[in-house]
């Protein structure tokens, strides 16, 4: 009998739930590995917490000098963040372990906030956009560089001169991004406050994913795995990536399908679509189903029969996607005074960064490595990827016709995010740090991977840019990951001798 007052147990972290509610308790769970207690899972990580608070202050030394070099940071603090999902995932707490999560969380996000960034600059065309904007002047119009803001330079040196690209790109950033560098330069045109409201939304980031665990039954310490991750320390408060503000609006999107709220789903999905556009591959795992989940479907015996059923619009409520290309209308007409530059500097991008000749696309390098096919097209990649979406997109919303839970729209959305950055082989880590609240919530032993090995590669000499490095670094990661979807196959329904990955359950003191 499980103890009265305790909490759900979360899945195994080698997969993934299919069910909402708590399952069955395992009696014996824990004391296989260790005779646990939860003052020793406090004790493990608050000494866990403090070793990665050192690491962040030692990433804001190297900035100045060198002394472990980022890549020793960024090694170190992968292992400590693993070592803390694993404690968190697999050992008893109590009403004290949230606390100490939220402390070292926030701790760690203050040590890098008052420090200059020092990996990446695109904090400083934030802040220029929105000083632009409140010159009542559109951001979209006018490269920093052009002599028509010449008069703003003077008062905003330091902002001006670490622009990237100031001479040549117009700015990349979709309308609610604008939005938002508009309304935060208006308390203070610095780098410290928009770092500081980029780290305000991880924690609407935070509060979402916490409401979220709980709907499905699982506790609020599962947000270790987000709060604690070092690529958003590095990322966020070090560098104040807007993808913070993706991230919450994409966790709100989240919250809000589980509460079956169309409206305010399409809402905050089209405000992350506005922010940073790739959450756009979440709209067919987002869509909700008017029909009736006690009728029988009809026996689907062909892929084709099912692809039609699951199109057919009458299936689906419309106010979502609705509300979400409102949303997206609404925000281009607001900029529209700049024409076609409202799109900035998306199209130079796209030739920029190897999208448009597909140097920087993994899968396709690595097909044109293999003898006979070193002149394989671009062309063929793209059709791998819409056949590959295509599939997805009526597999998600085939889940959704199913209506099994109010949750089960969760794996293929994480799917979906996971496969556009697998077959998009980014070249910045900020790019995927939109999985970490999935992960929060789906812990894998594929994405876990994923995310540090990137972590730390991208901090070493192969992320150099040159394509030779690249090639090498992704091989890297993506042999990686194979093998810890192996490893995730090969382990599915069992566990080690003495070990099980399952969270356990809070501390009770009431009698079984």
């Amino acid at each position: 009998m499980t103890p009265a007052g305790t909490s759900a147990e979360a899945p195994p972290l080698a997969t993934i739930q299919r069910r909402e509610g708590p399952p069955s308790a395992s009696p014996s769970l824990f004391h296989e590995w260790h005779q646990a207690r939860p003052w020793q899972t406090n004790a493990a990580l608050i000494l866990i917490g403090a070793a990665l608070l050192l690491l962040t202050h030692q990433l804001v030394s190297e900035y100045g000098r060198f002394t472990m070099g980022f890549s020793g940071v960024s090694g170190w603090s992968a292992w400590l963040y693993i070592a803390a999902v694993f404690l968190i995932l697999t050992q008893p707490v109590n009403r004290y372990t949230f606390p100490i999560i939220l402390t070292v969380a926030v701790a760690c996000r203050l040590m890098p906030l008052f420090a200059e960034p020092y990996l990446s600059s695109d904090i400083y065309r934030y802040v220029w956009d929105g000083i632009v904007q409140h010159a009542h002047l559109s951001p979209y119009r006018y490269v920093p560089g052009n002599p028509a803001l010449t008069f703003l330079r003077e008062p905003n040196q330091n902002i001006f001169d670490n622009i990237n690209r100031r001479d040549y790109a117009h700015t990349i950033y979709p309308p609610v991004a604008q939005a938002l560098f508009y309304c935060i330069t208006f308390f203070s045109p610095t780098i410290i406050a928009m770092k500081t409201a980029m780290i305000a939304f991880e924690g609407l980031t935070l509060f979402a994913l916490i409401k979220i665990l709980r709907h499905l039954g699982r506790r609020p310490d599962q947000a270790l795995l987000y709060a604690w991750c070092p690529l958003l320390f590095w990322e966020v408060a070090g560098a104040g990536h807007l993808d913070a503000a993706a991230m919450a609006f994409i966790s709100l999107a989240l919250l809000f399908r589980i509460r079956r709220r169309p409206i305010l789903t399409g809402l905050f999905l089209g405000l992350a679509i506005m922010t940073k556009l790739y959450p756009i591959v979440l709209l067919p795992a987002l869509m909700m189903s008017t029909t009736d989940p006690g009728i029988p479907r009809p026996d689907l015996r062909t892929w084709v029969s099912k692809t039609f059923y699951v199109l057919n619009p009458k299936h689906w409520d419309w106010r979502l996607p609705g509300t979400t290309f409102a949303v997206i209308a609404l925000g281009y007409a607001t900029y529209s005074s700049a024409g076609l530059l409202v799109f900035g500097y998306l199209g130079g991008y796209v030739r920029e960064e190897g999208i448009a000749t597909g140097t920087r696309y993994f899968f396709l390098d690595l097909a044109q490595h293999i003898p006979g096919l070193h002149t394989l097209p671009i062309l063929s990649f793209y059709l791998l990827c819409l056949l590959t979406f295509g599939a997805l997109t009526v597999w998600a919303l085939s889940v959704n016709l199913k209506q099994g839970t109010s949750a089960s729209f969760l794996t293929p959305a994480f799917v979906l995010a996971a496969a556009l950055m697998f077959l998009f082989s980014p070249h910045y880590p900020w790019y995927i740090l939109w999985l970490i609240p999935f992960f929060a919530l789906q812990p894998n032993l594929p994405i876990l991977t994923y995310l540090m090995t990137a972590f730390y590669l991208f901090t070493t000499p192969l992320a150099d840019g040159t394509l030779s490095r690249t090639f090498r670094l992704n091989a890297i990661l993506y042999g990686a990951l194979a093998a810890a979807i192996l490893i995730q196959l090969a382990l599915r329904n069992r566990t080690l001798p003495g070990l099980n990955f399952q969270q356990a359950p809070l501390e009770s003191k009431r009698p079984t």
